[in-house]
């Protein structure tokens, strides 16, 4: 693995356009992350259901945390194309995003990521696919 769980939990709590959430890795193995995003008020939209952006974060950070365990954090890779099932809306839970990679080129990442309820009931499905910004 290139990127080590610590590190990826540095990068997270250094990422200012991330604290709104609050996300936090769970786990990693080569191509694959979890993230948590803790159950906040200030994450819902009217109506008290978790907001759509909030699982798609999850899920997009999730994934470039997932292509940092295999290209390390030198890199930067950009979002491409991400297309999101909603499959059932999340009322006061913690979410665990879970990322993996499923092909990784020289240029480009492709993957999948689900989302899913504090007791495991699946959220969200996402396709996503990255591509390699070289300097």
């Amino acid at each position: 693995m290139k990127t080590t769980l610590e590190e990826l939990q540095q990068l997270l709590a250094n990422a200012a356009f991330l604290k709104t959430f609050g996300m936090m890795v769970h786990s990693c193995a080569p191509g694959e992350c979890t993230v948590v995003v803790p159950y906040a008020a200030e994450l819902e939209r009217p109506g008290g259901v978790l907001s759509g952006i909030t699982l798609m974060g999850a899920a997009d950070v999730a994934m470039w945390l997932a292509i940092m365990t295999e290209r390390g954090t030198a890199e930067q890779w950009l979002t491409t194309d991400m297309k999101t099932a909603f499959l059932r809306g999340a009322r006061r839970t913690d979410v665990h995003c879970t990322a993996r990679v499923l092909k990784l080129g020289k240029r480009n990442a492709y993957g999948t990521a689900e989302c899913r309820a504090a007791d495991g009931e699946l959220l969200t499905h996402h396709v996503l696919s990255y591509a390699f910004v070289s300097a």
